[in-house]
């Protein structure tokens, strides 16, 4: 047999949790052919000595749902690894949607996740009301990567109750067409159901999103629809005692969001909660890999306030910032104007760096505060000063999440079921950059402190999300299987610096960051990332409910 693509002499893992072992892949239409030692040749020959052979990446946790409008390559997370994203999570989605009802549904990402309207408006085609016409509208867009969906509450609600859906409780009539929704929505390929619980989320007027408050057993019902296809439930801002009554009424699998505070032990002590919470209960969580939060810089809009002087400083571009911080008496101005008037707690703040790759694990007491300390500077002289002397590259953050490291580490380790991400890819876009999670996680708490076994890792950011997202033919480097594959050049591999880019529908700003040591990322059997660069291939495919009528016919 000649084979599409040859990957040679890597250590091929599989992504079982099994460790390496030396081998090589044979790719045959979009599948995995031969694994071991492979004679015949390739069409498409990798050199992967000394190179890590891996299932393509999980992305469980993304925001991609407008994005994918005008970036079908999906990036940044398509540098780095990963070939399927799940869409749709948090509970806002764009469909099922009344015509009428498009600007408000547009509003709601806007102040959820961070995603301009107007880019949403004008980068989608909008041509769909029901879920299952929304991923028809995807697979004409041919994505770069695989992507699936979730269905969301909020639009579900919104759908059925209006304007009622923000604040009044449901009718059972009106919870029984919620379900039957949510149900036709998993018939059209939709691969679950998405909860929003977090008070802070808001809609345009400032109130929380529709179902914010709604009944349990609103989602008891709606679960009991999700369960009879086969889909899964996921959650953000819901505490643990809601997840289990979910779970327990309807079987269905539960994802969520987690984390942990920053006291001594409650990384450990969090895992040990959700093994409890599993007992007999099919619950996985997410969480993030590192400290999280707002990151900015001199060139990102300013957290800072002040006179004209500061005024005139936050209109211009980072090249006449830099040239206006050179200027002794402009820089002096600068400080004075601020003096003591800032909006940020300092102690959550970090100086990430200016180099190739930031700092992002600097213990809690190397905040801004300490630098300040040490230097005898204001908060604006140290900021003025690193951001001029680094050219504008450096980088703080305020640490909003995963505040203390080492309970970090005390939670992705402690349980089997805590998988790496929660990289929120396509939201808050001019805040937050974590969708370099895989990258970082295979750096830092692989690399780095040996939190896993490589093996063990990949089987986190492969199969384990496969089973949660029930894709049956993904995850593992088995023969039969889909052919998405990562190539690693494990010693070289690193996560970039963020750049902002001005690359959304009317210009609006966001994050990108780019890896290093990808020697190849083939999705659906066809080259995608050859050495950390795009191709322009877009193989992806729309992966649909196992259980739908479409699927079934595919």
């Amino acid at each position: 047999m000649a084979f599409d693509i040859v990957i040679r002499g890597g250590n091929i893992v599989d992504g079982t949790g099994a460790d390496p072992v030396a081998g090589d892949v044979g790719i045959k239409d979009g599948r995995i052919a031969a694994l071991g030692r492979v004679a015949e040749t390739g069409t498409q020959e990798i050199d992967a000595d000394g190179h890590l052979v891996t299932p393509g990446f999980i992305d469980l946790h993304t925001h991609l749902d407008a994005q994918i409008g005008w970036d079908p390559d999906l990036t940044p997370i398509s540098w780095h690894g990963v070939t399927t994203a799940l869409m749709g999570n948090c509970g806002v989605t764009f469909a099922p949607c009344k015509v009428e009802d498009r600007p408000h549904l547009a509003a709601m990402m806007e102040t959820v996740e961070d995603i301009p309207r107007q880019a949403i408006l004008s980068g989608l085609p909008w041509s769909w009301t029901d879920y299952g016409g929304y991923l028809d509208a995807l697979e004409k867009i041919r994505p770069g990567i695989n992507v699936a969906g979730l269905v969301g509450h909020s639009a579900v609600r919104w759908y059925v109750m209006g304007e009622r859906s923000v604040e009044e409780q449901a009718t059972p009539a009106e919870v029984k067409q919620m379900a039957e929704i949510v149900g036709q929505a998993l018939d059209r390929g939709a691969l679950g159901f998405s909860v929003n619980r977090f008070a802070a989320h808001v809609g345009p007027d400032g109130r929380a999103i529709p179902g914010t408050f709604a009944k349990v057993s609103e989602l008891c019902e709606i679960a009991k629809a999700v369960k009879q296809r086969d889909g899964l439930m996921q959650f953000v801002g819901a505490p643990t005692s809601e997840l289990a009554e979910v779970a327990d009424s309807s079987g269905a699998r539960v994802l969520f969001s987690y984390g942990t505070r920053p006291d001594k032990g409650a990384g450990a002590a969090a895992a040990r909660h959700l093994d409890e919470l599993r007992a007999g209960r099919d619950i996985t969580a997410i969480a993030q890999v590192r400290g999280s939060g707002y990151m900015f810089g001199l060139q990102t809009p300013l957290p800072f306030s002040g006179g004209d002087t500061w005024r005139a400083f936050k209109r211009m571009d980072l090249t006449s910032r830099l040239a206006a911080l050179k200027d002794g008496a402009m820089f002096a101005r600068l400080v004075e104007e601020m003096g003591d008037k800032q909006r940020l707690p300092l102690e959550e703040v970090y100086y990430l760096g200016g180099d190739e790759s930031l700092d992002y694990m600097a213990p809690r007491r190397a905040n801004v505060l300490s630098l300040m300390a040490a230097t005898g500077e204001t908060w604006a002289e140290l900021f003025l000063r690193l951001s001029r002397d680094t050219d504008g590259k450096g980088f703080f953050s305020q640490r909003m999440f995963c505040k203390e490291i080492d309970e970090v580490a005390g939670l992705l380790g402690g349980s089997t079921h805590v998988y790496p991400g929660l990289g929120d890819a396509g939201a808050h876009v001019s805040q937050v950059m974590d969708a370099d999670w895989a990258t970082f996680t295979l750096g830092h708490w692989v690399r780095r402190e040996g939190l896993y076994s490589v093996g063990e890792a990949i089987r986190r950011f492969t199969s384990g999300p496969a089973r949660v997202m029930n894709l049956k033919d993904r995850g593992t480097l088995e023969l039969g299987r889909k052919a998405d594959v990562n190539v690693i050049d494990f010693a070289r591999l690193t996560q970039l610096r963020p750049e902002i880019v001005n690359d959304f529908p009317g210009g609006a700003p966001r994050y990108i960051q780019r890896a290093r040591g990808y020697r190849a990322t083939i999705v659906n059997g066809t080259i995608n990332i050859l050495n950390d660069e795009l191709t322009g291939a877009r193989a992806g495919q729309v992966l649909r409910q196992a259980s739908s009528a479409v699927a079934a016919a595919a």
